[in-house]
């Protein structure tokens, strides 16, 4: 199997006088279109940009559709009077604020799901791995949900909300836990199962459909893909780069187990769950559950197990040099760590906001 990938990124815009969010009034969508026609598109917030990159067939594509993507963004952005920060929240920008974008999509959100829909100001990474059969996406997905607090750990990346420092590496999921049908899914045991109770949420009128799922982890409904969505979005196109590796990396391990007859531990969502709220606020520097031996280890011990779990896989797919930064991200920090050791020095949060923006153009 080849694991194509496509990643999603939510930018925000960012007015460079106050170092506020900004509404663009889709002048950077409607701008960007002519040279990335589809790959650009509105969210809900005015003050949101979100890109998605063809599919690509490897690491190295992905690593150079995102550099395109975050340099075409900024340099039209920075075009309009704007610039563009990649991190999960923004430092101190008030959603109260923001306008939200004329839709009828997002009008019938904010309708039902009301200040849970309009205070979403968040900003995260969307991984999609290509698995054409829904049942055999649907098996690794079960075991995948294992490893997301361990990615949610080294994506951390939105430690303020409002003008606080919030204690939390991630304040992002906190945010959009009120959302229903968020976090960790449990394990359907067939796609039957799972397609049951995705008919019955459309038959009750819970959802009009699938899209309306918002787990950390899903089948894509309408692409052949398995979807990560547990990550903030990363400061910077190296660290997207390798949390994608990894995720890619992780499919290919679970898929080759099951190849041979052998199956990853499916544990409980409430378990996962545990691990889950350690990496949200501990980021890289507490410590998750082994479930295994039914005992604590730092964070940083539990990532070079899973760095030796995919060693096997990381060369078939090419992506040796992508995985190993994770050790680089663990000596310097995660965006959360870099985004506070700004603030400690400064005292100052537009001075943290000038790190993002930045970060978020590093290397291109």
């Amino acid at each position: 199997m080849e694991f194509t990938l496509g990643i999603e990124e939510e930018y925000q815009v960012i007015d460079p006088e106050s170092r506020e969010l900004i509404s663009h009034d889709q002048q950077i969508v409607l701008e960007a279109e002519k040279h990335l026609s589809e790959q650009v598109k509105a969210e809900m917030h005015q003050a949101v940009v979100e890109v998605g990159t063809n599919i690509c067939k490897d690491i190295t594509e992905a690593r150079a559709e995102i550099i395109h993507l975050r340099r075409s963004i900024s340099d039209i952005a920075n075009g309009l009077g704007f610039k563009i920060g990649a991190a999960g929240t923004h430092p101190f920008s008030e959603w109260e604020k923001q306008l939200i974008t004329p839709n009828p999509r997002y009008d019938e959100i904010v309708m039902e799901l009301q200040d849970t829909a309009r205070s979403n100001l968040i900003f995260g990474l969307h991984v999609h791995v290509g698995i054409a059969d829904k049942a055999l996406a649907l098996h690794l997905t079960n075991s995948m949900r294992y490893f997301l607090p361990h990615l949610y750990a080294l994506s951390t990346n939105s430690p303020f909300w409002e003008g606080r420092n919030t204690g939390f590496k991630s304040y992002r999921s906190k945010v959009f836990d009120k959302f229903p049908r968020t976090g960790i899914p449990g394990a359907f045991n067939s796609l039957s199962e799972y397609e049951s109770y995705v008919n019955l949420l459309v038959k009750t009128k819970c959802i009009d459909n699938p899209k309306k799922i918002w787990w950390d982890i899903r089948i894509h409904p309408f692409f052949p893909t398995l979807e990560v969505r547990i990550c903030d979005v990363p400061l910077t196109i190296d660290e997207t780069i390798t949390i994608t590796a990894v995720i890619q990396a992780l499919v290919a391990k679970l898929h080759k187990l099951k190849s041979q007859n052998l199956n990853f531990i499916l544990y409980h969502r409430a378990l996962i769950n545990e691990n889950k709220w350690r990496a949200g606020r501990y980021g890289l520097d507490g410590k998750m559950i082994d479930f295994g031996k039914e005992c604590e280890v730092d964070t940083r011990v539990i990532m070079e197990e899973l760095l030796e779990f995919i060693d096997d896989v990381v060369d078939d797919l090419g992506s040796r040099k992508e995985v190993e930064f994770v050790r680089e991200m663990m000596k310097r920090g995660t965006g959360a760590d870099r985004q506070l050791a700004v603030y400690e020095e400064t005292r100052d949060l537009k001075k943290v906001v000038d790190y993002i923006t930045e970060q978020t153009i590093l290397g291109t």
